[in-house]
């Protein structure tokens, strides 16, 4: 590779969930086998599924897997704002990986003018390190009523100078009409930075595509730099929505209410891939079907998300699958609403009060304004063949849990005992996320839920193999780029 011409590159999407993650990681990952010091960089991100950096701070997930694209440890200047709603008009706001505040949207927009000094502070600090800081955008640039005080698309484009690609999904419909539609939303300025278009997932002939390529590069004066394949099975933490994936025909079925607030649902995808399970989100409407093992997940919100439960009849129906031998565990939030009541005398999640919650284990937890965030390591102690199994994951939570429940811990973290297990051991709560992502501990917790498994996911493996297919499968972005860049 010659010289990659761009110290700061930006992509941008027509939509959510347009592939901007996923081309940012690409060409992380390809710089980085050419030998370039690379950062990923997302100025704001508005995610519940999170990562716990080294130091102790919070970063959205996507750019803690960017940096593993890219080789280096995931840091706060990575994503220096990080917006994890609590509500559809509230977020919790964090600076550099800490809490700032809890703020409704209306404040928010007045703040951005402070988020956006954290931003350029962080850009700044990876300019210095890296030879290319690769940036992705948060939705659309075409947000009209998000245009002032724009710190997450073309607003940051502008404040740095640097250039931009547009990326649209085809898989959706309606590409060509993104990509017009959206450009024709920016300023002048904004459409001058947009150096060419991605389309991305595409499937199919791409013969009978040519002719809409030429169109679009003949009304926009524009080139598409690349057309990425629909790439299948691919192993990539998600930033936000739910990869439910192909159903499979496993044998032993996880079930797991899709809650408004869930959180680090990602805490799912070893699950997800292993060949003897078939994970299924429950959304409201649906019927709870049957199960082998309920897991309750982790929460932005953990009175409202067990209001939420409570109002569409799961206690009944977890009571009802504890009597037929079933199993539940509850990771973070969860964990908390397994117990008897959820107290938040502060009104860290909104109003102050307390909540009964599900009574399947004897302890109560109290909500507090200070959030542990802290990677940790351990081993298995929740049941005797299972004793001695590595865990590792991370803990991102504000509360405290107490009660006779924690004298029967599920782990040993560091030393201390952790999370808790029922005198009839068919309940399991815990505070750590990623709890399967260790081959051992997912075999133990599985065979204790009743699975027998001869079969192992190896989640470093498979994201690592599915970083490689994306970089693969961008060779032909970067090398416009290059050639784009260096004429």
């Amino acid at each position: 590779m010659s010289a990659f011409p761009y110290s700061t590159l930006m992509v941008q999407g027509t939509t959510s969930d347009a592939g901007k993650s996923t081309v940012v990681a690409a060409l992380c990952r390809l710089l980085r086998r050419a030998g370039v010091a690379v950062a990923p960089f997302k100025p704001q991100n508005m995610a519940l599924n999170s990562a716990v950096t080294r130091d102790g701070g919070e970063i959205g997930r996507a750019q803690a897997l960017q940096a593993i694209a890219a080789g280096i440890e995931p840091h706060t200047d990575l994503n220096p704002v990080l917006l994890k709603p609590s509500s559809d008009t509230g977020a919790q706001v964090i600076i550099h990986g800490r809490v700032r505040a809890d703020m409704s949207a209306r404040d928010y927009h007045q703040y951005k003018t402070v988020a956006m000094a954290a931003v350029l502070e962080s850009h700044a600090r990876l300019r210095a390190q890296y030879g290319a800081v690769i940036v992705e955008g948060a939705g659309s640039p075409a947000e009209i009523n998000l245009r002032a005080r724009d710190i997450a698309n073309m607003g940051f484009a502008e404040a740095v100078d640097c250039p931009v690609l547009l990326v649209a999904d085809i898989d959706r419909g309606g590409v060509f009409a993104h990509l017009l539609g959206t450009l024709a939303c920016l300023s002048d300025s904004e459409r001058a930075r947009v150096i060419g278009f991605v389309i991305n997932r595409f499937r199919g002939d791409i013969k009978l595509l040519e002719p809409g390529l030429d169109w679009l590069e003949a009304q926009t004066g524009k080139p598409v730099l690349a057309v990425l394949p629909y790439l299948h099975g691919l192993y990539l933490d998600a930033e936000d929505a739910v990869q439910t994936g192909p159903r499979r025909d496993g044998k032993f079925r996880v079930v797991v209410p899709s809650t408004p607030r869930m959180s680090n649902h990602t805490d799912f995808d070893p699950l997800r891939f292993h060949p003897d399970v078939d994970l299924r989100f429950v959304r409201q409407g649906e019927p709870i079907p049957g199960a082998d093992l309920i897991v309750l997940p982790g929460s932005k919100n953990t009175r409202g998300d067990l209001a939420w439960l409570q109002q569409h009849g799961w206690p009944h129906q977890i009571r009802r699958h504890l009597r037929y031998g079933g199993k539940v565990i509850g990771i973070c939030g969860g964990f908390q609403m397994l117990g008897d009541e959820v107290i938040d005398p502060d009104g860290v999640e909104g109003a102050a009060g307390r909540t009964d919650a599900l009574g399947l284990l004897p302890l109560a937890t109290t909500l507090t304004r200070e959030k542990r965030l802290v990677q940790v390591r351990g081993h298995c102690v929740f049941a005797p063949d299972a004793a001695g199994a590595a865990v590792a994951g991370y803990e991102i939570h504000m509360g405290v849990s107490s009660g006779e429940a924690l004298r029967r811990p599920a782990f040993e973290i560091d030393g201390r005992p952790e999370g808790a297990c029922s005198e009839d051991g068919q309940v399991l709560g815990t505070y750590l996320h990623g709890l399967f992502d260790d081959a051992a501990a997912c075999a133990a917790l599985l065979r204790w839920a009743g699975l027998h498994s001869e079969h192992a996911v190896d989640s470093a493996a498979l994201r690592e193999a599915s970083l490689e297919r994306i970089a693969d499968a961008a060779e032909p972005l970067m090398a416009r780029l290059l050639a784009l860049g260096n004429r």
